[in-house]
């Protein structure tokens, strides 16, 4: 097995690029043109249904590199010298549009792209321009819509967005079933989930088996792994920015699915035609229908729900109003002895408003909620421990085409944090009294401003900055503690008044070297600041993981990052390879103390460890787009490392998202018109995990001695799902298929945990015991469109 050692890398000087950067944002970097100058801007839609079309071309015909891409609503804007010019309007899987306009004003032109008439016998797993991979300043992103999802092995028969992602380089799932995920070192809360830029605290079904985002209600999602926009803040190891469809505003239409496990149904359709539509999406389990059949588990629950909505209207020709909302829940029950419930609810109101051709703002007022509950037994005896976390954002973003090949993005937001720790709910008679615990609040904001620049035909150019602050806020107590965790002070503070303040500058830079119309280097360097942290002590996302916010006692979280890739297609796009190289380093870095007390304890922050930590890799990417066969190929080498006082004697050790392997290949086959077959298959290093070493006997009783922090490993994870398609009906009006899946195909037992036990036959020795969640997981889905 191949291994990569403590590399000797010098520290990145954030100080020097933050100079370097101001200077950059402040200097202009090419003349702008001389004469009088003009814009022509717009929307660019779908014709169909009205969806907006993000990232779609306007482009100058004859002037290569003049041109823009839409943005997150569909908005382009062109400033151009007075002139005539032919401008093509494109979008992958869309018949491209070439419009004439004599420029002596400004303009407004509105596009309507029409889906491609000719239907080729392949599949196209991108939703981006063909060339996207090598001509897009994106070092480290990664773009999936559900259309590219639609054919691959489902757990359970659900399509998932976030499982598709966890297959691509770099992203790597945090344990079986789970949906959570590692990104390129970084732990489960160091990733940032928005949808429709709302925060997704957990966001995971059925304890991770699935993820929260019922793909039928998404227009796509995009991974920022590696350099983050400046307009991105508050995790440093990546961003996941999930968006729904806007819905049909041309003709009423729906969509579904009846499955083995859930079932699903969508509608859409105008409010008004060309002005204004709806979507509404909702999903379901029974799984607690079948447990009902069964004495064993009656009285017992597993089920989980979600609802999808969002609704947008044209106000004027200048202003446009969405409105959309997440709700869902989770509850398992085994009779009355134990019970989980948790969900999240998220809601957005968003303004976008065009000042003029030139200046674009989107004003988003958002809300997030999430809630557990943990509870024991039941009536007067029961005991149960909820809390939650609660988020209010208000968000300014504006865009300014300075020029065709310039342009600038600045804008500032607000959250209000609140954290209820746990709440202890006791019975009169369960002995355990009720307790409220202390609420957190905290105010983090930021300001950022980025230039997105081409510099001749070769060079691409997206770098900016931004501050960052937060306060932590009364009322409350603020406690000290010394290192072995007793509390040598406290003080009380006043509603509202500041409590702790951390901040910093972020600076970001993505840069592109376009070698050839075949291949080109991209680079990225970025610091981002934390400010909100996950505890947890298991290897996958929990609805009781413990989330606090920075104080006097946890400083944020810092991480710096720098990565280098080289980008190369052939054959006419249909083939694209990428090998990205990156190193991070980390500050203040969290975890617990050895025999720490991490449930319900009002002192946690005393026992906390912090220190320092690295993460260095290179990943590989080979995809096809084209043909029958399409699917990709991704390969990591990578470790992932801690410092932190008082854990291993101080000395590196191996974080639990190291994983030194991690190997994945998807690949779908269209057999003909309306067969298609897919699989999926995973391989990766085993995590690291602290085991018991021996053990020793104190007072009469059996006390474990542990090894080192993770310095053992579980077995090696290995995984092959198959799937088949076959589509039924497919007209203009109505289009059904069925799925057949099957999630594990050899039936390899992975393992989900291992514990120690005395052995029966001899007590004097302990023994291992591995758990495997399951072998293979059939599934069955009908779906239908109309």
């Amino acid at each position: 097995m191949v291994a990569l050692g403590h590399l000797n890398i010098p520290t990145i000087n954030m100080r020097r690029i933050i100079a370097g950067l101001w200077l950059l944002l402040f200097v202009c970097t090419a003349v702008m043109g001389q004469g009088q100058k003009y814009t022509l801007s717009g929307t660019i839609k779908d014709a169909n249904t009205g969806e907006d079309l993000m990232m779609a071309y306007a482009v100058v015909v004859g002037q290569a590199g003049v041109g823009t891409t839409s943005n997150e609503y569909g908005f382009y804007a062109l400033k151009l010298p007075t002139g005539t010019y032919d401008i093509q309007f494109s979008y992958i899987g869309y018949e491209p549009i070439v419009k004439t306009v004599k420029l002596t004003k400004n303009q407004s032109i509105n596009i309507r792209l029409s889906p491609a008439v000719k239907q080729m016998e392949e599949v196209v797993i991108s939703a981006e321009r063909e060339d996207a991979n090598v001509t897009q300043n994106n070092a480290g992103a990664v773009y999936l819509s559900p259309k590219s999802m639609k054919d691959l092995p489902t757990f359970g028969g659900e399509t998932d967005i976030v499982k598709a992602i966890q297959t691509t380089a770099g992203v790597k799932p945090a344990g079986d079933g789970s949906a959570g995920y590692y990104v390129r070192g970084g732990g489960l809360d160091q990733n940032l989930v928005l949808l429709d830029e709302a925060p997704v605290y957990n966001p995971s079904h059925l304890l991770g088996f699935f993820s929260v985002f019922n793909s039928d209600a998404l227009k796509g999602a995009t991974m920022y792994k590696g350099a983050t926009m400046p307009e991105y803040g508050g995790r440093t190891a990546s961003v996941m920015d999930i968006r729904m469809k806007d819905g049909n505003n041309q003709n009423f239409s729906g969509s579904g699915g009846i499955g083995t496990i859930a079932s699903r149904l969508t509608l859409e359709g105008p409010i008004v035609k060309d002005k204004g539509s709806f979507i509404i999406s909702g999903r379901r389990t029974y799984v607690d229908m079948f447990l009902g059949l069964s004495d064993r588990f009656d009285g017992s629950s597993l089920y989980f729900y979600d609802l999808n909505m969002k609704a947008n209207y044209q106000v004027s020709s200048k202003d446009r109003v969405f409105v959309s909302g997440y709700f869902g829940r989770d509850k398992f029950g085994f009779d009355d002895a134990m019970g989980i419930d948790w969900g999240n609810a998220t809601g957005t109101l968003r303004w976008n408003h065009i000042f003029s051709g030139q200046l674009f703002s989107n004003t988003s007022l958002v809300f997030s909620d999430y809630q557990y509950g943990v509870s024991m037994g039941s009536g007067e005896e029961s005991v149960g421990l909820e809390s939650v976390i609660r988020d209010f954002n208000l968000k300014q973003d504006f865009s300014l085409n300075l020029h065709p090949n310039h342009d600038l993005k600045f804008g500032a937001n607000v959250i209000q944090h609140t954290i209820q720790p746990g709440n202890v709910v006791a019975g009169a008679e369960s002995g355990v009294n009720s307790t409220k615990a202390e609420e957190k609040y905290g105010y983090e904001s930021a300001f950022y401003i980025q230039h997105e620049a081409k510099v001749g035909s070769k060079w691409q150019l997206n770098y900016g900055l931004r501050y960052s602050m937060f306060h932590q806020v009364g009322a409350g107590n603020q406690y000290t503690y010394d290192a072995s965790g007793n509390v040598t002070s406290k003080k009380y503070f006043e509603s509202g008044e500041v409590m702790a303040f951390h901040g910093g500058f972020e600076p970001r830079f993505m840069g592109t070297y376009l070698i050839n119309d075949q291949s080109s280097l991209k680079m990225g360097l970025n610091r981002n600041y934390q400010y909100m942290h996950m505890l947890t002590n298991s290897t996958s996302s929990s609805p009781t993981d413990t989330w606090v916010m920075s104080s006097n006692n946890i400083k944020p979280q810092i991480a710096d990052q720098i990565s280098l890739g080289y980008f190369r297609n052939f054959s006419n796009n249909m083939y694209e390879f990428s090998t990205e190289v990156y190193y991070k380093e980390m500050q203040n870095v969290i975890d617990y103390k050895d025999g720490a007390d991490v449930f319900h304890n009002e002192h946690l922050e005393g026992d906390l460890a912090y220190g320092d930590g690295k993460a260095y890799g290179i990943e590989f990417m080979f995809k096809k787009t084209q043909g029958r066969f399409t699917g990709w190929a991704s390969y990591t080498l990578s470790r992932s490392l801690r410092q932190i006082d008082g854990i291993n004697r101080g000395e590196w050790y191996a974080s639990r998202q190291d994983r030194i392997h991690d190997f994945s290949l998807v690949g779908a086959y269209k057999l003909n018109d309306k067969f298609t077959v897919s699989g999926n298959y995973m391989f990766y290093t085993g995590d690291a995990v602290t085991f018991p070493t021996g053990r020793q006997i104190i007072d009469g009783k059996v006390v474990p001695v542990y090894s080192d922090r993770n310095s053992y490993r579980m077995p090696n994870y290995r995984r092959l799902d198959l799937s088949l398609t076959k589509i039924i009906k497919k007209t203009p009006k109505f289009e059904s298929s069925w799925n057949i899946s099957l999630y594990n195909t050899f039936g390899t037992e992975n393992a989900y945990t291992i514990s120690f036990r005395p052995s029966e036959d001899d007590p004097q020795v302990t023994e291992a015991v591995q758990v495997a969640l399951f072998r293979w997981v059939p599934s069955f889905t009908y779906n239908f469109k109309f």
